[in-house]
């Protein structure tokens, strides 16, 4: 992304803790596909790379998506809301798989009056995607 303001990071809110939520959705369908973390780290790098890259709350890291499954999200566009402390990713999603239980979307199940019924298939088995990981 070629940015030309070099203060654009700093109308970010981000929390007491340096995170800010960050939700990727599909560019085409606006489907929903997971909501992930980012630090300002994450988000430069995001910016600079064209890539998605969050930070890790459980690893204390950054991770970039599809590092090891390979299933990358190519940034189309990112948009900050009216409070400044929640971002909008619109992305290409390679695979058309972004849950690391290997569906499309990390938003796969749905309440019911039986409870809570998965409503999406599994595109690839979980431990095919991260056998390298």
């Amino acid at each position: 992304m070629d940015i030309h303001s070099a203060d654009w990071i700093d109308e970010v809110a981000f929390s007491g803790d340096g995170l800010i939520p960050a939700i990727a959705q599909d560019h085409k369908s606006k489907r929903v596909l997971m909501v992930a973390w980012m630090n300002r780290e994450a988000l430069l790098e995001s910016v600079n790379t064209g890539y998605a890259v969050y930070w890790s709350r459980s690893r204390q890291s950054l991770w970039k998506k599809g590092e090891v499954s390979g299933y990358t999200q190519r940034i189309h566009e990112i948009q900050l809301d009216c409070d400044s402390d929640l971002l909008i990713l619109n992305v290409e999603q390679t695979g058309n798989i972004a849950c690391h239980t290997g569906r499309n979307s990390c938003f796969f199940r749905k309440l019911t009056p039986d409870g809570w019924q998965e409503f999406e298939p599994v595109l690839q088995d979980p431990r095919e995607l991260y056998k390298n990981g």
